[in-house]
């Protein structure tokens, strides 16, 4: 972050002082975990649904923080404002404001269904190339994470990431007022959170809100649109920016041809730009991580950089996020795909089909998908998760385990898919039969101890509440120790 004074903040924030805040105290840095407090911390009082960051104010002071920015009166100094999480996102965009006097950074804002984090981690790795960027790793792609991001840049930062998420409409137009970006990649209209949107045309009309904000092509916007999928291609008629399109389509500026994939699912494919084209071959597991490689390189050849170049970036960059497709090959020889992170109909058919591939080579190894509930369906969850139990079962996949309740629809529909007689509660023997369900995480964990045995290959799969990475913990310290089970 730019160095700011403590009244620099009042006038971005509009606050009112209280307990005499020394307002020519500089600040160097703005947290929201009062435990990552240290001396120069501007510390942002946040009420959240399990934690009232107000709570914390003293400690946070005690730890070196020059205020509080607070929506009452504290017995620290504070700047106290109607709502922290708006003024956070004011002295953001103050911030980027006065950064964007000199010309940098550029901003890239990706919004889409599914895929953002992904994107943007390898799309970071690239313009790292380029210049000084900011890209955190993880998920930081709501009103708070945004503007967390924002205030990271300083004034050598050439290259601005952002995610923007959106649960309802205006969402991210919220967000790209905060920070404007210059460019935007939209990487696809999916079925999450269609719970909270009511329809896919409905998200479409939120996730265009980026491509809106751009600034016409004359001013250097450009948008970066997915050519695969009808609903993003028809933003075009909601921007004035440069159209920039991606894919599989022979028509995308912006594609991928000679496309195979390797025994681990990893990705080989020449990069095609106008008339320049380079072999890519990336190091991260899942055949869609090729539209996330795409878009990237959408954004790089937007910004200036040769295509060979940006094959070379993309063929080193790794996986930087968590819980993401995330392959661990344990000591005892079984190989763990932790995709924990987040779940959706879409981004589970991917997980699938990348563990059948990795389970038929080298030989045939047994597969298993540990999945759980895919949240925010609202009333298409039922058919959703029972679709995804038929076509898990139609891939082949060695033992399907469903944990939770919530997500009972995916065991009722391999069931059915396997034995369209049997009943649709059935419980089957976990020794002898391909679909098992388990009440809890822990249930599911103490099975594949006992059950998982080496050269298996187990994916981990849910909604990021469901919390089945601890799934995938326990299978990866079991197999460091040696300590799972199960004979041939």
């Amino acid at each position: 972050m730019i160095d700011m004074a403590v009244a620099e903040v009042v006038d971005a924030t509009d606050a009112v002082p209280a307990g005499n805040p020394a307002l020519a105290a500089v600040v160097t840095r703005v947290v929201t975990d009062s435990r990552n407090v240290r001396p120069g911390d501007l510390f942002v009082a946040i009420t959240g649904e399990r934690h009232d960051g107000h709570d914390h104010a003293a400690a946070a002071a005690q730890a070196g923080a020059v205020a509080v920015l607070a929506a009452h009166e504290l017995a620290v100094p504070a700047l106290v404002v109607d709502d922290p999480v708006v003024a956070m996102g004011r002295l953001a965009h103050e911030v980027l404001r006065r950064l964007r006097v000199g010309g940098a950074p550029a901003v890239i804002g990706i919004t889409g269904s599914v895929g953002k984090t992904g994107t943007k981690d390898l799309l970071g790795q690239v313009l790292r190339r380029l210049g000084p960027t900011v890209c955190p790793e993880g998920s930081f792609n709501n009103e708070i994470g945004l503007p967390a991001t924002v205030l990271e840049c300083d004034e050598s930062t050439a290259y601005l990431v952002l995610e923007l998420g959106a649960r309802g409409l205006g969402h991210i137009r919220y967000l790209t007022g905060i920070a404007a970006p210059q460019i935007g990649v939209v990487l696809g209209v999916g079925t999450a959170h269609v719970g909270e949107f009511g329809s896919r045309e409905a998200i479409a009309l939120a996730k265009g809100e980026l491509v809106e904000a751009l600034p016409a092509a004359d001013c250097g916007g450009v948008a970066v649109l997915n050519a695969d999928d009808p609903l993003v291609v028809a933003m075009v008629a909601r921007t004035a920016a440069r159209i920039r399109t991606f894919g599989l389509a022979p028509a995308a500026d912006v594609r991928a041809v000679e496309l195979t994939v390797d025994r681990s699912a990893r990705a080989s494919f020449r990069l095609v730009i106008g008339d320049a084209s380079a072999p890519v071959t990336l190091r991260l597991s899942g055949a869609h991580v090729v539209g996330h490689a795409l878009a990237a390189a959408a954004v790089a050849d937007a910004l200036g950089m040769p295509v060979a170049d940006i094959a070379r970036a993309l063929s080193d960059a790794v996986r930087q996020s968590p819980g993401r497709m995330a392959v661990t090959d344990t000591d005892s020889g079984v190989t763990v795909i932790d995709d924990a992170y987040n779940a959706s109909p879409e981004s589970v058919r991917s997980a699938l089909e990348s563990l059948s591939v990795m389970a038929r080579s080298p030989g045939h190894r047994r597969s298993w998908a540990v999945l759980g509930e895919m949240r925010e369906l609202g009333e298409s969850s039922g058919p959703e998760h029972e679709q995804i139990g038929r076509f898990a079962t139609g891939l082949g996949i060695g033992c399907l385990v469903t944990v939770g309740e919530g997500a009972a629809g995916i065991h009722r529909g391999a069931v059915s898919a396997a034995a369209p007689t049997a009943e649709a509660g059935h419980q089957v023997n976990p020794s002898t039969s391909r679909a098992v369900f388990v009440p809890t995480a822990e249930d599911a964990i103490t099975l594949l101890c006992q059950q998982v045995r080496p050269g298996d290959v187990v994916l981990v799969k849910a909604s990021r509440a469901i919390g089945l990475d601890r799934v995938a913990a326990a299978l990866i310290a079991a197999g460091r120790s040696g300590s799972q089970g199960g004979t041939r």
